[in-house]
């Protein structure tokens, strides 16, 4: 959700590359399976998800709404 609300929309490929940019190395196709709950996320892959995203961590988990 929080990929797709952003303006404009970050695609897969778009996040993969920020993500690469901090040195952190997810393909689209992992987080794909992120997205669909098929692969778990390392405590520094969240950190860097919220911080490009610009949501908490607690959100990432559910644990508070956007």
């Amino acid at each position: 959700m929080a990929r797709r609300a952003m303006d404009p929309p970050v695609s897969q490929e778009d996040l993969s590359g920020r993500l690469a940019r901090r040195g952190i190395q997810i393909t689209q196709t992992s987080l794909s399976k992120i997205e669909n709950g098929e692969r778990y996320v390392m405590d520094y892959e969240a950190l860097a998800l919220a911080q490009i995203l610009g949501v908490s961590i607690a959100w990432l988990y559910g644990e508070e709404p956007k």
